[in-house]
């Protein structure tokens, strides 16, 4: 029989009321919402990614004020129910994918807005209509880490063909698809893993270089790969002692770019001297500055990513699907570390008739 807790004008979502262990992530019914603002969609969630920040902002709070209740869950796939009157690229019935929502901040009407839930509001400017060769697990896991792997690659360092380019845990969310983006760009891949397993995974992503962190000096590996030169580009998205550790691998003129806070102790005077351009990079910027000219260039980087999913040119490796309300074994997986590829949880599971 169907579910007795599915009620017109209620969804399932999970709502969280204050930072804490993973016991603060409550599966519920709550409203639904009902109408979208102009600029927004509604969006049927069929799926959403978890990601290393949900886990953050759990444990640390919210980044907007007076965020609880809230509800997790930055990138979502899912099919568009309701829309905008300003909105024009997107119709009822279109199956998209995004990156919007999850950190606290609520849709003009009020609703708290995050992809933990089987219903979202959404900036319809962060929007782009889904890949067809994708699934919505597959392209709920793509959003986050593609726009970030992306704007460190090609907005921040400016990658280029012939570059030798280091990205730290290949096998990571953003790691495995930074390599395939970095290879289609023509450039030369190294990258660090922890084992054998991933060490063979990577490899299938086109990775030139690879390094067993656990056993290799990451810096003289480097060096060695380029004759002594130094990589041209560097991706880090470990941070403290690992981005530390590249310093001396670093090419004259090349670009160190990090997702996370710079360590104290870092060697700028090395870094000067080799003229390095260090850059942060944190896609998250869109969502926090409420910018549409800035979700607009999200969308565009997956919709031009979607291209690429669909001529067979890029892929993204999901690790494991688990319904909703199985979310805190996800997060479980995710503050234990060394996850391959994504975690995401799926919706619209438990109303079936059985």
């Amino acid at each position: 029989m169907a579910d007795k807790s599915y009620v017109r004008g209620m969804m399932k979502a999970v709502v969280i009321q204050q930072a804490g262990a993973k016991e603060v992530l409550v599966y519920q019914d709550i409203a639904k919402p009902e109408k979208c603002g102009s600029d927004e969609v509604l969006v049927k969630v069929m799926a959403a990614g978890v990601n290393p920040v949900d886990t953050k902002l759990r444990r640390n709070g919210m980044m907007f004020d007076d965020a609880y209740p809230a509800i997790l869950g930055c990138d979502g796939s899912g099919f568009v129910e309701q829309v905008g009157s300003e909105v024009t690229h997107l119709q009822v019935g279109d199956a998209v994918y995004y990156c919007y929502g999850g950190l606290g901040q609520k849709s003009d009407a009020g609703h708290p807005v995050g992809n933990y839930a089987e219903y979202a509001i959404v900036k319809a400017a962060f929007v782009a209509r889904k890949p067809d060769s994708l699934d919505f697990e597959a392209a709920s896991a793509a959003p986050l880490v593609l726009i970030t792997a992306w704007e460190a690659l090609f907005d921040r360092a400016r990658l280029q063909s012939g570059q030798k380019v280091f990205i730290h845990a290949g096998a990571g969310g953003v790691g495995h698809v930074a390599i395939q983006l970095a290879k289609l760009a023509g450039a030369e891949v190294a990258t660090t893993v922890s084992n054998p397993e991933k060490e063979d995974f990577v490899k299938s992503l086109g990775a030139d270089l690879v390094i067993n962190y656990q056993t290799q000096d990451v810096a003289k590996a480097l060096l060695a790969w380029t004759g002594g030169q130094g990589v041209d580009i560097a991706l880090d998205t470990v941070g403290g002692a690992a981005l530390k550790q590249l310093v001396p691998a670093m090419h004259l003129y090349g670009d160190l770019v990090s997702l996370l806070q710079l360590p104290e102790g870092l060697d700028w005077k090395a870094l000067r001297v080799k003229n390095v351009r260090v850059c942060q990079c944190l896609m998250l910027t869109p969502m926090l500055q409420s910018s549409q000219a800035l979700g607009e260039h999200h969308a565009a980087i997956l919709e031009q990513c979607a291209q690429f999913f669909d001529e067979r040119k890029l892929s993204v490796y999901v690790d494991e699907a688990l319904p909703l309300q199985d979310v805190r074994q996800a997060h479980d997986k995710i503050e234990a570390g060394h996850q391959t590829g994504k975690l995401v949880v799926q919706m619209h599971l438990e109303h079936e008739v059985t």
